[in-house]
């Protein structure tokens, strides 16, 4: 029997999953790096967020659409709203490093650690 919790970690996962797949099908098939994969990606997060029509996608898919990296440009977009509306236009400036300012914190933290855990070694 299927339980709601399976039902909604099985449609993160194919939300996500999805998202990814089309990111790699990008790669594949298109002459696109995948630095301008990226910030297209996070551009759909930001028109996605400024029309309204991610919320609604995200309440739906919820982690699914919001751990890839069209869920950071979602924050930055919905940070800056926020507090344009409470700070006038400064506040489109702060608000997008406000929201996302933990998580950004977090990798550069995590980055550190792996740094320090494992030997880089350069490409030849």
């Amino acid at each position: 029997m299927i339980t709601q919790k399976m039902l909604n970690f099985g449609i993160v996962f194919l939300v996500g999953g999805g998202v990814c797949a089309l990111a790699q099908l990008l790669i594949i098939k298109t002459k696109l790096t995948p630095a301008r994969i990226l910030i297209i990606f996070m551009f759909a997060g930001v028109v996605l967020q400024a029309t309204g029509a991610y919320q609604h996608i995200y309440d739906f898919a919820k982690f699914g659409i919001s751990l890839p990296i069209v869920g950071f440009g979602a924050a930055l977009t919905k940070g800056a709203i926020e507090y344009t509306q409470q700070y006038g236009i400064l506040g489109a400036f702060a608000g997008g490093l406000v929201k996302t300012a933990f998580g950004v914190g977090l990798a550069v933290v995590a980055s550190y650690l792996v740094a320090l855990l494992f030997k880089p070694k350069a490409k030849r």
